[in-house]
Protein backbone atom coordinates (compact mmCIF):
# COMPACT_ATOMS: atom_id res chain seq x y z
CA UNK A 1 0.00 0.00 0.00
CA UNK A 2 1.48 3.55 -0.57
CA UNK A 3 0.75 6.36 1.18
CA UNK A 4 0.54 10.00 -0.53
CA UNK A 5 0.44 13.62 1.55
CA UNK A 6 -0.38 16.75 -1.19
CA UNK A 7 0.56 20.54 -0.47
CA UNK A 8 0.64 23.19 -2.35
CA UNK A 9 -2.94 24.11 -2.69
CA UNK A 10 -4.44 27.84 -1.96
CA UNK A 11 -6.21 30.90 -3.43
CA UNK A 12 -4.87 32.58 -6.18
CA UNK A 13 -6.46 34.98 -8.94
CA UNK A 14 -7.14 33.73 -12.43
CA UNK A 15 -4.52 33.73 -14.63
CA UNK A 16 -2.23 32.68 -12.09
CA UNK A 17 -0.31 29.78 -10.85
CA UNK A 18 0.33 26.99 -8.35
CA UNK A 19 2.55 24.26 -7.74
CA UNK A 20 1.01 20.93 -6.02
CA UNK A 21 3.25 18.66 -4.49
CA UNK A 22 2.87 15.11 -3.13
CA UNK A 23 4.92 12.40 -1.45
CA UNK A 24 4.55 9.40 -1.74
CA UNK A 25 6.00 6.81 0.52
CA UNK A 26 5.56 2.80 1.42
CA UNK A 27 6.56 1.05 -2.00
CA UNK A 28 9.23 1.87 -4.44
CA UNK A 29 8.43 4.68 -5.48
CA UNK A 30 9.84 4.37 -8.90
CA UNK A 31 7.59 1.33 -9.50
CA UNK A 32 4.27 3.03 -10.86
CA UNK A 33 2.44 5.93 -12.23
CA UNK A 34 1.48 8.97 -10.05
CA UNK A 35 -1.27 11.11 -11.51
CA UNK A 36 -3.99 13.65 -10.18
CA UNK A 37 -7.71 13.99 -9.89
CA UNK A 38 -9.58 16.98 -9.01
CA UNK A 39 -13.32 17.12 -7.42
CA UNK A 40 -15.09 20.65 -7.63
CA UNK A 41 -18.23 20.98 -5.12
CA UNK A 42 -21.35 19.15 -6.67
CA UNK A 43 -19.13 17.38 -9.69
CA UNK A 44 -17.85 13.88 -9.74
CA UNK A 45 -14.09 13.51 -9.39
CA UNK A 46 -12.18 13.56 -12.50
CA UNK A 47 -8.48 12.69 -13.84
CA UNK A 48 -5.97 15.62 -14.30
CA UNK A 49 -2.79 14.25 -15.53
CA UNK A 50 -0.64 11.06 -14.91
CA UNK A 51 2.83 10.23 -15.28
CA UNK A 52 4.48 7.05 -16.09
CA UNK A 53 6.89 5.50 -13.85
CA UNK A 54 10.07 6.18 -15.32
CA UNK A 55 8.47 9.96 -16.47
CA UNK A 56 9.18 9.66 -19.76
CA UNK A 57 5.45 9.51 -20.84
CA UNK A 58 2.35 12.03 -19.41
CA UNK A 59 -1.00 12.15 -19.82
CA UNK A 60 -3.68 15.12 -19.42
CA UNK A 61 -7.41 15.82 -19.20
CA UNK A 62 -8.71 18.09 -22.43
CA UNK A 63 -9.30 20.69 -20.10
CA UNK A 64 -6.52 21.03 -18.13
CA UNK A 65 -3.60 20.43 -21.69
CA UNK A 66 -0.94 23.12 -22.54
CA UNK A 67 -1.29 24.83 -19.21
CA UNK A 68 -0.38 22.20 -16.91
CA UNK A 69 2.57 20.45 -16.25
CA UNK A 70 2.84 17.36 -14.55
CA UNK A 71 6.25 15.95 -13.35
CA UNK A 72 7.76 13.86 -10.92
CA UNK A 73 11.60 13.00 -8.58
CA UNK A 74 11.84 9.89 -8.09
CA UNK A 75 14.96 10.39 -5.71
CA UNK A 76 12.66 12.84 -4.00
CA UNK A 77 9.53 10.26 -3.87
CA UNK A 78 7.37 13.27 -5.06
CA UNK A 79 5.13 14.60 -7.84
CA UNK A 80 4.39 17.79 -8.86
CA UNK A 81 1.37 19.45 -10.33
CA UNK A 82 2.43 22.73 -11.87
CA UNK A 83 -0.41 24.54 -12.98
CA UNK A 84 -0.65 28.04 -14.93
CA UNK A 85 -3.27 30.18 -16.73
CA UNK A 86 -5.51 28.68 -14.10
CA UNK A 87 -9.47 29.47 -14.35
CA UNK A 88 -12.31 29.96 -12.18
CA UNK A 89 -12.90 26.77 -13.34
CA UNK A 90 -10.01 25.31 -12.37
CA UNK A 91 -11.51 25.24 -8.46
CA UNK A 92 -12.02 22.05 -6.80
CA UNK A 93 -10.28 19.65 -4.39
CA UNK A 94 -7.09 18.47 -5.83
CA UNK A 95 -6.47 14.52 -4.98
CA UNK A 96 -2.98 13.06 -5.55
CA UNK A 97 -2.84 9.11 -6.61
CA UNK A 98 -0.21 6.69 -6.68
CA UNK A 99 -0.41 3.03 -8.59
CA UNK A 100 -2.69 4.97 -11.58
CA UNK A 101 -4.20 1.99 -13.96
CA UNK A 102 -5.82 2.30 -17.30
CA UNK A 103 -9.14 -0.06 -18.02
CA UNK A 104 -9.02 0.89 -21.53
CA UNK A 105 -11.43 3.83 -20.61
CA UNK A 106 -10.52 5.67 -17.92
CA UNK A 107 -7.83 5.72 -15.03
CA UNK A 108 -8.33 4.72 -11.12
CA UNK A 109 -6.24 4.41 -8.53
CA UNK A 110 -6.47 2.49 -4.93
CA UNK A 111 -4.12 4.95 -2.94
CA UNK A 112 -5.80 8.95 -2.63
CA UNK A 113 -4.19 11.60 -0.64
CA UNK A 114 -6.75 13.62 1.37
CA UNK A 115 -6.58 16.44 -0.88
CA UNK A 116 -5.58 19.54 -1.12
CA UNK A 117 -8.03 23.27 -2.36
CA UNK A 118 -7.26 25.25 -4.65
CA UNK A 119 -9.51 28.18 -5.66
CA UNK A 120 -9.48 30.74 -8.21
CA UNK A 121 -11.12 33.71 -7.81
CA UNK A 122 -12.13 35.39 -11.18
Amino acid sequence: QVQVVESGGGLVQAGGSLRLSCAASGRTFSSYAMGWFRQAPGKEREFVAVITWSGRRTYYADSVKGRFTISRDNAKNTVYLQMNSLKPEDTAVYYCAADLQHDGSSWYSGSWGQGTQVTVSS
